[in-house]
Formats: structure tokens, C-alpha cells, sequence
């Protein structure tokens, strides 16, 4: 450290001028002790020329590898080992061109304690997590609900695409709230900065990479809603975006090099038709079009084939986890991505954090589509790391039909029957992330018909069939909605979250009669299933349908359940001795709703779902 100290005395003897900001360096900062210490920072100022310039430092344990100058001279990007007798401090990097010297400080900081136990962790079957917008959930700060300078400065909850206000504050205000619920990991769409002039509500167009939306709250209030989580026993999971930035990100306003991003003579967008990167007999054309089209014209595609690119996204995930204390991992429109890009970003942050867990969101049609995209079984060319995809399959082809659509013989609930029956493609189908509502698909209670019936069904399944459940705010209160015309109808606000709300949906009392059933049927559900070996951690294993009516189990060698749907219009009956594989040695059930014992023969009403934990 002292010579450290004798090396930035010495600049100020010699006249060279300090910039604490200028140029920006990213990452902005890193750790020492990473297992990945070889970064590639990415040196930015539009008011400089970098084309002749050098960099050095005499810091202990930081060695500069490679300066590369690239095509705009706006840009440098400067390779550096950070060797392991590197300390934690304030690192002076000396800018020269010719006579002219310059000295940015960079940090090297301790690392974040407790990876894999406090942050980390991973998000698994054990769990349930919760989807919110935070603009939509609830504001805490009023403050921060337009910020000077920033593009977007609607604030209207009356317009469904302006921003409402919400914030991180507004979140970790009702962590109690989503505890008592039963859930144990929040996952936000995304928060870091989306400097856009409208469409700002979502996140999904980022132009900072190194910084939380100050509408938000900024970075320390993402900071202190990931300590409150933690200090709960809840997980945080980040919505992250490889693919596309916004319009108006830095890379795209002053392009570091020509391929720095998929661009084309004129605007052509993806054709979103995932086969044909899969498809033996398809056109290496169409696979062009659909990855490297961009997915909005607000949305610029990222040439993820391009090194520095590449470098630059991966430095900035391993930096998220690290900075923020994340557990889990969501990418956002996982295959538009060139997937050789992505298994080498997985790579990565699995080396740097062996517990975490990551999934990708892959809106696609048919199991082996989705399952191309994960880890799998196939003995094909392509193998993706990814570990698990959020699975629209049991949703489209699975939980929806099986309550809409009349019984038949690929009809109603063998739709479900039949998809769950694929599972063998999957490398861990435990893993994979089910759920009945998100944030660009139409409201499950108004797709079900508002039935409560077919709505509690529904709700009793994502609670005890494999994989990991995930809700989506405002489910527990029936809220409604459809995507047409418009995705802003599935996007409404919590209400009770601006006090200026004439009722409060985080409370008993301002919940209907109905919509308190809701929730209190979640809640016992999503709270049985935390303690519940069979459904966290168990087997499952299903019967085929019989004129409408769906048996599964959950179980392991302590504990098993009995799940029975009864999608048909009639009354149904379970005997014990139909099932005598998963029941033999049982003479009684309890209903995990109602507490009361079943016996081994009962009936079903229409319509409804029986959920017991089997008794000798």
C-alpha cells in the first residue's frame, strides 16, 4: 500500500491532472479474490481521442495486459490480470498521450461474505417465487417518482403505459406481506436504468448497465431491499437482459466499433420463429433473422459474437451478483441470444457462484423447442448449459386446457397428462419454473372464465407439481386483465400501495369476501409446502385421466400426497384401492385445505381439486 501511496504522491508533484468520473470505466468497479481476475475494462469518454493514448499502473497485484484501441476513438478497452496478492483499494490508472497524462481512479473492493449461503443461494423446488413491476407494486418514496434530467417524466396512473411511481422502497415496505403469503423469492422485472422517453414502466430497454433506475430508488435502495430480503430467509432473483438495450444505452448513441450491434440497411426485426435454430433442414438465413433481429425498433440487438461484447455482458452479470447480492438468475428472451455466447456467460457465472441458479424465459411452442434451450437429454450438436427455462409448455399445452377444454382423448386434462409424460427430455425438470400468469400474458383468472372453481384448480396445481411455482403479483387477489389490445391491462397497479388508494389489498380488510379465500388458500397451500418433503424434494408420479378426472402424487420415502383434480362436470370418486402402488399401508388423508380427514374412499365435486397428505 505504501508504494501505492508513493506512486499517486508523485503524480501530484508532476502536474498530472486527477478525474475521479471522467472517462467512465466499466465495470466500475470489481472485487479481489474473483475467480474471474482477467477483466477487459471498457474506458468511454465522447469528448476524448483514445487513439494514441497508453495505460499503466504501478498498483501491487494489477497487471495490465493489453491496451486495444478500437474504431472509435472514444473507446478503450484495456485488458488486466488482477493477480491474487492484490488488496482491496483505490487503484490510479495513468492515462498518457504523448506529454499529456491523466490518472482515473478505479476501485478493487473486498468481496461480498457469504456467497452461496446469504446471497447466491440458488432458487429451487423448495421454493416459490414472486414476479412483480415495481413500478406497479407499491410507492415508498414519492420523491423519486419523476427524476430532473430523465427522459420519461410522465407520472400518470390514470395511463396505463405512463409510469405510476412505484419503487424498491415500495417493496421491501411489504416483505412481511409476501412472507405471510408463503413466497421465499422475489423476482422484479428488470431495474436497472431505462433512460427511454416513454415505455419506461417495464425496464426492458436498459441504457446503464452500471446503474439502478434512480425512479427506482438508485442503487442503494436496490442494496437495502436485497439486506431486508435476506434478513427474512428470502431469496432475490434478477431480471437480466443479454439480447437488446435501449435506444438511447451509450453503446448504441456512440458505437465503440461498426459490429458492436446487429444492424441491418434498414430496420428488420426478428422473426421470432425459434425452430429454425434447431431445424435440421432449415435456412441459415432465417436463423440470421431471428437472432440478430432486433426485437423492437426501441430495442437494438447486441452482437454477442463480437469479443468485446461479449466480455462486456459477462462482466456485467458476475458484477450484478456480486454487487447486489443476487441468488437467482432470469434472462429475458433467452433464445434470441447466440446460444454459443450465452453457455460461455452460464459458464462463467456458475464458476464464480456454484449455487446459483439460472433460468431463461423461452416463449416458445412444444417441449422439445423449449427443451433445445436447457439442459437436456438429446445427442445432438448443440448442447446449452443452461440449467432450467421458464415453462410455458405446462401452461399452454398443460394447466390451461386441462380447465377450459372438455375431456377427450388428447383433449382437456390429458393435455397435461400428455406434456408432463416428455419430462424425460429434461437433464432436471424439478428445476424447471412453472407458473399460470407473467407479466406479458393475459391474467390467469380472467383466461379461466373468473370461475373460482377453475381458478383454485389451478392454484393447487402450480402449488404441488414439480418444479419450482412462481406467482405473479395480485394473483392472490383476483386480479384481472387480458394482453388485447394492449399488455398495460396485466400491468395495473397493486392496489393499497399509494396511499392515496381508496382500498388496500395488503390487508384482510380490504380484500372481498372472495378474493380473502383466494388468498387464504394460497397462503395455506404456499406455506404447508416450504415443510413438505414430498413436494419440495420428492417424486412425482401420475395416472392417466379418466373421463376428466386427474390423480397425481408427491412423495418420498416420509411423507406422500394425493392430488386429485376433477375437471369434468360430474362427481368424482377416489378409492385408495385404485392406487395401490402410492397407497398401499394408507387408510386416511388429510385435506391440506380444510384440515379434515378424507378416509380412503371419497368423493369430488365438479370443478374442484382434493389435496391430502396420506395417513396409516
Amino acid at each position: 500500500m505504501k508504494k501505492q501511496l508513493f506512486f499517486f504522491f508523485v503524480l501530484f508533484l508532476i502536474g498530472v491532472k486527477i478525474f475521479a468520473q471522467l472517462p467512465a470505466i466499466y465495470p466500475t468497479h470489481w472485487w479481489a479474490n474473483m475467480k474471474y481476475n482477467k477483466l477487459q475494462l471498457l474506458v468511454h469518454d465522447s469528448t476524448q481521442n483514445f487513439s494514441r493514448q497508453t495505460v499503466s499502473t504501478q498498483y501491487q497485484g494489477i497487471k495490465i495486459t493489453k491496451i486495444n484501441h478500437l474504431e472509435n476513438s472514444h473507446y478503450l478497452a484495456v485488458d488486466i490480470s488482477i493477480l491474487p496478492n492484490a488488496k482491496p483499494g483505490m487503484i490510479p490508472l495513468l492515462f498518457k498521450d504523448g506529454p499529456k497524462k491523466n490518472v482515473v481512479m478505479w476501485e478493487l473492493k473486498e468481496r461480498r461474505k457469504g456467497r452461496g449461503t446469504s446471497f447466491a443461494q440458488g432458487v429451487r423446488s423448495q421454493d416459490l417465487i414472486y414476479l412483480l413491476m415495481p413500478d406497479r407494486f407499491s410507492n415508498g418514496d414519492e420523491s423519486n417518482d419523476r427524476v430532473a434530467g430523465m427522459k420519461d417524466q410522465s407520472l400518470n396512473r390514470n395511463e396505463i403505459y405512463d409510469r405510476h411511481g412505484g419503487d424498491l422502497l415500495g417493496v421491501q415496505n411489504h416483505l412481511d406481506y409476501l412472507k405471510d403469503l408463503g413466497v421465499t423469492s422475489i423476482w422484479m422485472t428488470p431495474v436497472l436504468e431505462n433512460d427511454m422517453p416513454n415505455r419506461t414502466e417495464h425496464g426492458y430497454s436498459v441504457t446503464n448497465d452500471y446503474k439502478v433506475d434512480p425512479r427506482l430508488g438508485g442503487d442503494a435502495a436496490y442494496k437495502n431491499l436485497s439486506d431486508a430480503i435476506h434478513k427474512k430467509g428470502m431469496k432475490l432473483i434478477q431480471d437480466i437482459v443479454y439480447n437488446h438495450v435501449g435506444l438511447n444505452h451509450f453503446t448504441v448513441l456512440d458505437k465503440p466499433m461498426h459490429d458492436w450491434l446487429n444492424e441491418w440497411p434498414s430496420y428488420t426485426q426478428t422473426t421470432y420463429k425459434d425452430q429454425v435454430i434447431f431445424d435440421p433442414y432449415g435456412s441459415a438465413d432465417q436463423k440470421k433473422l431471428m437472432t440478430d433481429g432486433w426485437f423492437t425498433r426501441q430495442m437494438p440487438d447486441m452482437n454477442e459474437r463480437n469479443p468485446y461484447v461479449a466480455k462486456y455482458l459477462i462482466q456485467h452479470a458476475l458484477w450484478c451478483v456480486e454487487e447486489f447480492g443476487v441468488d437467482g438468475w432470469r434472462i429475458d428472451t433467452y433464445a434470441y441470444n447466440d446460444l454459443e455466447f450465452m453457455n460461455h456467460c452460464n459458464k462463467a457465472m456458475m464458476d464464480e457462484y456454484p449455487s446459483i441458479s439460472i433460468f431463461g424465459e423461452t416463449w416458445v411452442h412444444g417441449v422439445i423447442n423449449q427443451s433445445f434451450f436447457c439442459e437436456n437429454n438429446y445427442n445432438i450438436p448443440f448442447k446449452s448449459n443452461l440449467q432450467n427455462t421458464t415453462d410455458f409448455q405446462l401452461l399452454f399445452y398443460g394447466i390451461l386446457p386441462s380447465l377450459n377444454e372438455k375431456f377427450g382423448w388428447t383433449e382437456g386434462v390429458n393435455k397435461l397428462y400428455s406434456t408432463t409424460a416428455r419430462d424425460f427430455v429434461y437433464k432436471n425438470p424439478m428445476g424447471q419454473v412453472i407458473f399460470l400468469d407473467n407479466h406479458d400474458l393475459s391474467r390467469s383468472f380472467s383466461v379461466l372464465g373468473e370461475d373460482i372453481n377453475k381458478y383454485k384448480m389451478a392454484l393447487g396445481w402450480l402449488l404441488t407439481y414439480r418444479g419450482i411455482p412462481q406467482m405473479y403479483y395480485g394473483m392472490e387477489h383476483l386480479m384481472k386483465g387480458l394482453t388485447s389490445p394492449n399488455d398495460g391491462l396485466v400491468r395495473k397497479d397493486f392496489l393499497g400501495g399509494w396511499k392515496t388508494d381508496s382500498v388496500n389489498k395488503f390487508t384482510a380488510a380490504g380484500r372481498t369476501a372472495e378474493e380473502n379465500d383466494v388468498f387464504n388458500y394460497i397462503k395455506t397451500l404456499a406455506n404447508f409446502r416450504k415443510h413438505s418433503s414430498a413436494i419440495t424434494s420428492g417424486k412425482l408420479m401420475q395416472y392417466t385421466p379418466d373421463d376428466g378426472l386427474y390423480v397425481y402424487f408427491r412423495y418420498d420415502a416420509t411423507q406422500t400426497i394425493l392430488c386429485a383434480m376433477n375437471t369434468s362436470d360430474t362427481v368424482k370418486t377416489i378409492d385408495f384401492n385404485n392406487y395401490p402402488e402410492r397407497t398401499k399401508g394408507f387408510t386416511n388423508g388429510k385435506n391440506l385445505v380444510t384440515g379434515q380427514s378424507t378416509g380412503n374412499k371419497f368423493t369430488i365435486p365438479s370443478k374442484q381439486m382434493i389435496i391430502a397428505a396420506l395417513e396409516k
